[in-house]
């Protein structure tokens, strides 16, 4: 995460939301003495029930006021965002519990609402599981051990992982064995360029 992200978006006036990591470790300082001092401004809970699993989010925003005035993260934060997340886990092998907790934060170079703001890190993650995760699992990408030029294969894999996730009719490593074991042909007929 750099300054120069925040100053780009704010030329082009797209808002944008950044998660704040360790390797910005005064900024989260700052961040998280806010966090635990301050009032917030707006807060929103959600709760998630799914199979063995049941997850409760709170989204808090603050307003950064004067928080991060000794800083050069001040002309560029508008508001500060604190998630914290709880997860109830059930082994369905021995019917036990596991409860995790997490809270990250974020900033955001607008003001936003605590939901708002739930709703766009929500999507974020949805783009990790389903692209990433899936680009590094599936097609192994982390474990690529090419070296030169590696931007090139990395387009390669983004072209393959598109067109399979457009035709998908099973799940993507039993799609991508299917293309596998059909050749380069069958692959490049499932994309459909329309005619003008």
């Amino acid at each position: 995460m750099s300054k120069k992200l925040f100053e780009v978006a704010q030329d082009a006036k797209i808002g944008l939301i950044v998660q704040v990591k360790d390797n910005q470790p005064t900024l989260k300082a700052a961040i998280e003495h806010l966090a635990a001092t301050a009032t917030s401004h707006d807060r929103a809970q959600s709760r998630n029930h799914g199979r063995n699993r049941d997850e409760t989010r709170a989204v808090t925003v603050f307003d950064p006021a004067d928080a991060l005035a000794d800083t050069d993260w001040h002309p560029h934060v508008a508001a500060i965002i604190q998630v914290e997340r709880s997860v109830v886990t059930r082994s369905p092998a021995t019917g036990l519990l596991h409860s995790t907790t997490e809270t990250a934060f974020y900033i955001a170079n607008r003001p936003i609402t605590a939901a708002r703001a739930g709703v766009a890190i929500r999507a974020h993650w949805k783009i990790e599981n389903t692209s990433h995760y899936t680009r590094d699992v599936t097609m192994g990408e982390d474990r690529s051990r090419i070296r030169t030029n590696p931007g090139i294969f990395a387009r390669l894999r983004s072209f393959g992982f598109n067109i399979l996730m457009v035709s998908k009719t099973g799940t993507m490593k039993q799609d991508r064995y299917r293309a596998a074991l059909a050749g380069i042909q069958h692959l490049l007929s499932l994309v459909a360029i329309s005619k003008r």
